[in-house]
């Protein structure tokens, strides 16, 4: 894992990653990363990744020696008391980011949010599939991400996670020693396309090329493919 000046990443998230936890996994599950040099160095980027696990948002920065910034509910920072302020520390400190909802429904403000922290030139994790996939399949991805792209003009990398589910499977809190790879291809770069102005046009070709982000992240993964929106998944009572 690259080393890298802790100035602009907070010291928490540096901690975490370069001396406690990342330390700590990096042993216990010894992960591998392929295409690191399809990340952009600097500048403005999404990354989009499947999502199996809660510890995706661990093993994804650990691989990327620059800070990312993963969106996150805003109930996550405005906990009441002594355990909010510190909960609000923690998610601040180690890269997330409330959604800001105002004048706005969740999907608005995700984009919103995900605009402002491009234009400060920021890296910016996000699931196109929208939810943590229920069974290891891969879902249709949504096109907000690619809507992004296309009224930024910033590329979008695909990231592939493999192991994860293993590693820390949904339910009550676990972690397994079991590898983890993770991957990047070649971005995708909105330039290629000649966005259209009429609305059904441009929702079609938003469509099309959320399509393709999805079949990259299947070729990186081998997961199987589900043509429909995952459901959310919900813990068996």
């Amino acid at each position: 894992m690259a080393q890298t000046n802790h100035g602009d990443q907070g010291l928490l998230y540096w901690l975490i990653k370069h001396v406690s936890v990342g330390p700590l996994i990096t042993v216990v599950n010894r992960p591998t990363v392929e295409g690191l040099e399809n990340v952009p160095t600097e500048g403005p980027a999404l990354l989009a990744g499947n999502h199996l696990s809660i510890a995706d948002w661990l093993f994804v920065p650990l691989a990327v020696p620059r800070r990312i910034s993963y969106l996150a509910k805003s109930d996550y920072f405005t906990a009441p008391g002594l355990s909010g302020t510190l909960q609000k520390f923690f998610y601040t400190q180690t890269g997330q980011v409330p959604i800001d909802r105002a004048g706005g429904d969740a999907a608005t403000a995700a984009l919103n949010t995900a605009k402002k922290l491009l234009s400060e030139g920021r890296l910016v994790g996000m699931y196109p599939e929208g939810t943590r996939s229920p069974d290891g399949r891969l879902y249709r991805g949504r096109t907000g991400l690619v809507r992004i792209a296309f009224e930024t003009g910033v590329p979008i990398v695909p990231v592939g996670v493999i192991g994860t589910d293993k590693v820390s499977p949904p339910g009550p809190f676990r972690w397994h020693a079991e590898r983890v790879q993770v991957k990047f291809a070649k971005p995708i770069d909105p330039i290629e396309y000649d966005v259209p102005s009429d609305p059904d046009e441009r929702h079609h070709l938003e469509r099309t090329v959320t399509d393709r982000l999805m079949q990259e992240i299947q070729l990186l993964t081998g997961q199987e493919y589900v043509d429909e929106y995952s459901k959310k998944w919900r813990p068996e009572s």
